[in-house]
């Protein structure tokens, strides 16, 4: 379907300029030619290497809105044409900043041996539209064309680590892109510059992401706010370069690429599982931290890859129905809903899956009767 006309009433002549890239309040170094997989700490803290085992993207299509995507030797072979909306052509693989090919090796970076960058999704296919660069802080405008080329293009999952005001325009985009069953992923924003959750992070449907630190605390650099749906690793980040080479960098905007890997890892496992139930699974299984249950700094928890990937999740909206125990001696009730703060619950274009609903005999407990699994792939149920 071509989501083109969608937008069209909405394409107004705004000159709205974006907030500079995310990570432009932090501090970013360039690295020597090779780094070892020791300096990508969060690979270690996410468990990269057991994930791998798991998934690894394979035949998702992740779409990176950013400066573009330079197309590093970490990145060969995963790297899509593109296109560039600031120049009206080209195919979106030149960066002259670094940011946006930063964020594609967090996400896809497959390394050079024991050398080289490796991403959260190694597997995954990064589709760049360059709306911005060093020069052009990019416009709302450039940004819902953005967003409309990634539905046009096959996007499963679209990566934005901008932000700025909210905009009619962009947020029109942004409910195609939600209606077209693709998962959007944004980075919260960083302090001190953002004050509060920058669009399009804020829109309802759009998964907002903050950061943690080395120790799993809030990263100082994360803005907090209610819009918070998730966090995950953005301090010095290592990962590839627009020169070949290699930058650290901290922000949300590396938390944002590797929330927007996770989510291919998991719809590369169960590609039949809708957007929305792709983000059910990952804040459901998120390691919870501050006060219980979701709060303004780390949302619903820290992102956790191999329980996202392994984890027994009832659906949405089935996570409190009372279901037989293990043993068959009683009831027990399934982990507490975990919708968004605005409470959406996204129409779906893929896969919708029927949910029978048994009565016991005589205990009158509901039995929730769930997807088809693979058959090598019994997931243990979350225990937290």
């Amino acid at each position: 379907m071509d989501y083109t006309n969608y937008l069209a009433a909405a394409l107004l002549a705004t000159t709205l300029t974006l907030s500079p890239p995310l990570h432009s309040s932090a501090t970013t170094t360039r690295q020597p030619a090779s780094i070892s997989a020791g300096q990508q700490w969060h690979l270690q803290y996410l468990s990269v290497g057991k994930v791998h085992d798991i998934s690894q993207g394979d035949g998702v299509v992740v779409a990176i809105i950013d400066t573009g995507v330079h197309p590093h030797a970490d990145l060969q072979d995963n790297l899509h044409s593109g296109t560039d909306l600031i120049r009206n052509g080209g195919n979106g693989q030149q960066d002259n900043d670094g940011h946006g090919t930063a964020m594609a090796g967090l996400i896809a970076a497959h390394g050079k041996g024991p050398e080289g960058a490796v991403g959260v999704a190694p597997q995954a296919s990064i589709l760049p539209i360059k709306f911005k660069d060093r020069s052009s802080g990019g416009t709302t405008e450039n940004l819902a064309q953005a967003i409309m080329y990634a539905i046009n293009n096959g996007a499963d999952i679209i990566s934005i680590s901008s932000g700025g005001e909210q905009s009619l325009t962009e947020q029109k985009a942004i409910q195609a892109a939600i209606d077209a069953d693709i998962v959007v992923i944004a980075a919260a924003g960083n302090l001190p510059t953002d004050k509060r959750v920058q669009y399009p992070a804020a829109y309802p449907g759009v998964v907002a992401v903050g950061g943690v630190d080395r120790t799993g605390h809030r990263a100082s650099v994360s803005v907090t706010g209610d819009e918070i749906d998730i966090v995950a690793p953005a301090v010095e980040l290592v990962s590839t370069s627009f020169d070949g080479g290699y930058r650290v960098g901290t922000g949300t905007s590396g938390a944002a690429a590797i929330v927007a890997g996770a989510a291919a890892l998991v719809r590369a496992k169960y590609p039949y599982l809708p957007a929305d139930e792709v983000v059910h699974r990952l804040t459901a299984t998120a390691i919870d931290k501050g006060p219980p249950g979701r709060d303004d700094q780390y949302g619903y928890g820290v992102i956790d890859l191999v329980a996202a990937l392994t984890a027994d999740v009832p659906p949405r909206g089935f996570e409190s129905v009372p279901t037989v125990g293990p043993d068959g001696a009683g009831p027990t009730t399934a982990a507490a809903d975990r919708p968004r703060a605005d409470g959406q619950r996204v129409a779906t274009i893929r896969g919708l899956v029927t949910l029978g609903v048994l009565v016991a005999a005589g205990a009158g407990w509901a039995l929730v009767v769930r997807r088809r699994r693979r058959s090598d792939d019994p997931p243990p149920p979350i225990s937290r």
